[in-house]
């Protein structure tokens, strides 16, 4: 597994990370025992960076990363999140707030201080007030958090996150169907040396390649309940594209993947071929899913006939359908 240097904060992580959303039950449920199963086979693999946030699963997410952890020798960087919680979202926000919130994570992850605590896609107004960073910086001072960053939706709303003094790293949508960042972010993060993170690499499992018009998702999966954004925003469900849209594109990339990779393979490794990336977090709801993702690190770039015919089909067939904050 190669490292790549975290932002500003001179820890080196995992390129390839594991994303935990799944973990607390939103994709569909997940036993105790295949949670475990997942983030065992991750670390085997090399992975050193997870991400999760208070809100997944009510917190049932972080609880079952803090027991898997407490026992282990590795060394771990844990990112979660905050900011979406009831007591805070949409217009409740307080350092007091803050702090509970911390503190309760803190409690589920069993440890001392946060690696790092991201703000969870916040409104913007709030963002752009700018006190709530303020009072980051209080409880890092505080010994509660050890660094901070943003979770956002849309490029306006990395760039006002990155006017902040201090921030360490913002956690963006990113992927073959969401190349905005390519253009808008990339060279200002490099600039300052504020991480990266990637989330939904794979477009909800869309860049998988194994949906068809078929495929059902459960009650409890957010691929249900939020596909035309019903419960959150539309752009974290199949990274905004009409499910039957996405199928549609993936069928045009399906010619142009590189043997022995898969087309998540494909998709994971077009996105770490950019040097602004810290660190991809796929999700996994199996072990071997998890091995898969982590595999790629050292797999080779992708070449650049693959790389302009991919940014080709971007402009031509899926720009001007994302729906939602961009």
């Amino acid at each position: 597994m190669k490292e790549r240097l975290f932002g500003n904060t001179g820890i080196r992580v995992s390129e390839i990370g594991l994303g935990c959303w799944q973990l607390g039950g939103d994709w569909g449920e997940v036993s105790d025992e295949t949670a475990n199963r997942i983030l065992e086979t991750s670390l085997r693999s090399g992975v050193n960076f997870l991400d999760t946030a208070d809100v997944y699963g009510g917190g049932r997410s972080e609880s079952i990363i803090g027991s898997f952890l407490k026992s282990r020798k590795e060394t771990i960087f844990t990112a979660t999140k905050i900011g979406r919680e009831s007591s805070l979202y949409p217009d409740h926000y307080s350092l007091q707030g803050l702090r509970a919130g911390v503190t309760r994570s803190l409690k589920r992850l069993q440890t001392e201080a946060l690696d790092l605590l991201q703000l969870h896609c916040i409104p913007e107004p709030v963002m752009a007030d700018g006190e709530i960073f303020d009072w980051l910086r209080i409880l890092q001072k505080e010994g509660l958090i050890r660094h901070f960053g943003a979770s956002v939706e849309s490029m306006q709303e990395a760039m006002l996150c990155m006017q902040q003094e201090g921030i360490a790293s913002l956690q963006i949508i990113f992927n073959i169907f969401r190349q905005k960042p390519v253009d808008t972010l990339f060279a200002a993060a490099r600039e300052k040396h504020v991480g990266l993170i990637v989330r939904l690499p794979l477009a909800s499992g869309l860049l998988a390649g194994k949906f068809s018009p078929s495929t059902r998702f459960s009650s409890s999966d957010h691929r249900f309940y939020n596909r035309d954004g019903q419960a959150f925003n539309v752009g974290e469900t199949f990274a905004g594209l009409p499910f039957e849209k996405g199928l549609a594109i993936v069928e045009k990339l399906r010619p142009l993947v590189p043997k022995p990779m898969s087309m998540a393979q494909m998709a994971v490794r077009w996105i770490l071929d950019f040097d602004a990336v810290s660190v991809v977090i796929p999700g996994a709801s199996r072990p071997d899913q998890a091995a898969a993702n982590a595999a790629v690190s050292e797999m080779p770039p992708l070449s650049g006939e693959l790389h302009d015919a991919i940014r080709q089909l971007y402009e031509t067939d899926v720009k001007l359908e994302i729906r939602g904050p961009y």
